[in-house]
């Protein structure tokens, strides 16, 4: 399409509050599922650093309880 000035490219025919609001929805849309994948990983990644930490302390204990044992 070819438009004679800016105001008539915002104005997109008549259609432009529809085109618009459909980009600025889609443009909402996809930031917020960029947001909650974001702060999804950095909880995702601080239990698994948390189940990390959990489970050497784990096979500490265990180890120090197996030389308790056999001393």
């Amino acid at each position: 399409m070819h438009f004679e000035d800016f105001s008539s490219f915002l104005d997109m025919g008549g259609y432009g509050l529809y085109v618009w609001l459909s980009f600025g929805a889609t443009a909402l849309s996809l930031l917020v599922l960029w947001l909650n994948s974001l702060f999804s990983k950095r909880a995702l990644m601080t239990q698994v650093l948390r189940e990390q930490a959990r489970q050497a302390r784990i096979k500490a204990a265990t180890e120090q309880t197996i030389k308790g044992d056999s001393a």
